[in-house]
């Protein structure tokens, strides 16, 4: 049988028509196989026209949301955002860009150019710690023959490359057993063993550690009990959620005559710190929760060694801080410098005892001001009040690295025109707008408060403001979001002694585990005349 392929001119002069119909036949055969091969490929055409399509799309959409979210991130909108939203706003932008510039690169199928990954400026990674144990793995390739045509040659190591990636194991549960030996004398009968080691739980299952994780995790994680009773549970650890409550009461106990050394501690600053937030305390009376409060003083921003302590309280007025501050066990009542807003309990606190001064807060002034401009649109007078406060905290941050005497020097030459000029524009401002109106509020408010706002000209170691507090009242702030409000006044002033303790020791750059680790394993055994070796300023980890 003949094949298309096989004809020629001479063959097919001889063919007969049952040949000439056969190759007929196979020619509409091979017709209709390329018909169907050519649509096949036109299938295939469209199919990769479609998904290039839908890939040009993707790309583009993810280049749109990146450009979005990059004019987010630097525009107005940002900014105006209080500093906790901006904090879970960077957090959620960081998220975001890198998973849609992971989701770019996996669409165009390559890294990007060299050239635009210089342009990108990223930061410098920094070198992982010293210190984290290391595990070594170690590649080296499978043949160290040459392989190249006609050579064969064994080859040499000339060096090495080394990178690190960082890991982590969850919070690993461990025991420790203690044995006892007992020696006894056959001949007097006696029986020797060594005493049982003292634990800050008598009689309990928890080491040191142990109770300083539960606290650290409550007080500076800010993890409710029982979520810290899943995290546990999940290493195979039953702890109950009232045992690690139980464990936090005894801990909490114990830590309190460190607690009052500290807080006389900080009140022998002569540079004081004060401010309250709000707590939610429960009310089981009442089936609901009521406000408490959580007052903060800490030791002058300037001050070499700081410390802060928390009061925990049932109100807000000013028996508070009157008694905080009054002398005990004849010690007379504290007296110094007060940097405060301008709530009128501090009026009272400073006049109870000769000698006590008033600082005032000029980020309160400031705030005065903002809301002006955020709730009244475009107010010149409180722009221009915003500017003028711009220029002395500008001054303050370039000397805030000098020491008392060279700060005053630096004030009185270069801030205290600015403050001057300030002060006859506010009042000029003052006489232009009406009574009762919201600039003339803000006026008032500054222009009132002016001797405490102009204290600082004259002692070189008072804080222009008082946000060096407001930023250690913080945690309370983020503490109450987690835990919701306190379960009792108890329980309020036991979350007052831990914080006070681990938040100095992060002043005073300690890892607020290891120090509370250290300081609950000693206290059983530590003479109370002693106590404040075991302070945050002057603690020193057990060698």
């Amino acid at each position: 049988m003949l094949h298309l392929g096989d004809l020629t001119d001479d063959t097919l002069k001889g063919l007969g028509p049952e040949a000439v119909a056969a190759l007929a036949q196979q020619m509409l055969q091979r017709l209709r196989e390329q018909e169907q091969a050519l649509a096949h490929k036109a299938r295939e055409i469209e199919q990769r026209d479609q998904a290039i399509k839908l890939k040009d799309a993707k790309i583009e959409k993810i280049t749109f949301e990146l450009a979005r979210l990059k004019r987010w991130k630097f525009g107005a909108k940002a900014e105006a955002m209080s500093a906790e939203q901006r904090r879970l706003f960077e957090e959620t932008c960081a998220e975001d860009e890198a998973d849609l510039q992971a989701q770019l690169q996996a669409l165009q199928g390559e890294a990007p150019p060299a050239e635009a990954s210089e342009r990108r400026r990223t930061p410098r990674r920094e070198k992982l710690p010293d210190h984290l144990r290391r595990i070594e793995h170690r590649h080296e390739p499978d043949h160290t023959t040459c392989a190249q045509p006609g050579c064969g040659q064994p080859m040499v190591r000339v060096g090495e490359d080394i990178s690190e990636r960082l890991d982590v194991v969850p919070a690993e549960f461990f025991v420790h057993r203690h044995v006892y030996g007992k020696w006894a004398c056959r001949c007097c009968q006696t029986l020797t063993q060594a005493p049982a080691e003292p634990s800050i739980i008598d009689g309990g299952i928890p080491a040191s550690g142990l109770v300083a994780h539960t606290l650290i995790s409550r007080f500076v994680d800010h993890l409710p009990y029982y979520r810290q009773e899943a995290i546990n549970a999940r290493s195979g650890v039953h702890t109950p959620r009232s045992t690690l409550a139980q464990w936090a009461g005894q801990a909490g106990a114990a830590l309190q005559p460190l607690y009052d050394a500290h807080r006389h501690f900080v009140l022998q600053a002569r540079h004081l710190h004060a401010d309250e937030t709000p707590v939610a305390m429960l009310d089981p009376g009442a089936g609901k929760a009521k406000r408490a409060y959580v007052w903060g003083y800490a030791r002058g921003a300037f001050d070499a060694t700081p410390g802060v302590v928390y009061d925990f309280c049932l109100g807000r007025g000013a028996q508070y801080p009157l008694a905080f501050l009054a002398g005990e066990h004849e010690r007379p009542p504290w007296v110094g410098t007060l940097i405060r807003d301008e709530y009128a309990a501090y009026d009272q606190v400073v006049r109870s005892v000769p000698g006590r001064l008033a600082a005032g807060c000029l980020a309160h002034a400031r705030r005065k001001f903002d809301e002006l401009l955020r709730d009244g649109g475009k107010s010149a007078v409180a722009a221009e009040a915003v500017t003028r406060i711009a220029a002395i905290y500008r001054v303050e941050r370039e000397i805030a690295v000098l020491d008392g005497d060279q700060r005053l020097a630096e004030r009185q030459r270069r801030t205290q025109p600015l403050w001057e000029q300030w002060h006859e524009w506010l009042h000029v401002e003052r006489r232009r707008v009406p009574d009762g109106s919201a600039t003339a509020r803000a006026l008032d408010y500054t222009l009132n408060s002016w001797d405490a706002l102009a204290h600082h000209l004259t002692d070189g170691q008072v804080s222009v403001d008082n946000n060096h507090l407001e930023n250690l009242l913080r945690p309370w702030a983020m503490g109450r979001k987690a835990w919701l409000f306190a379960g009792s006044e108890l329980a309020g002033q036991r979350a007052a002694v831990v914080m006070s303790l681990v938040h100095s020791a992060k002043l005073h750059g300690h890892d607020p585990h290891a120090y509370l680790r250290d300081v609950l394993q000693r206290l059983p055994t530590h003479l109370n005349s002693r106590i404040d070796e075991l302070l945050p300023h002057r603690w020193q980890p057990m060698a």
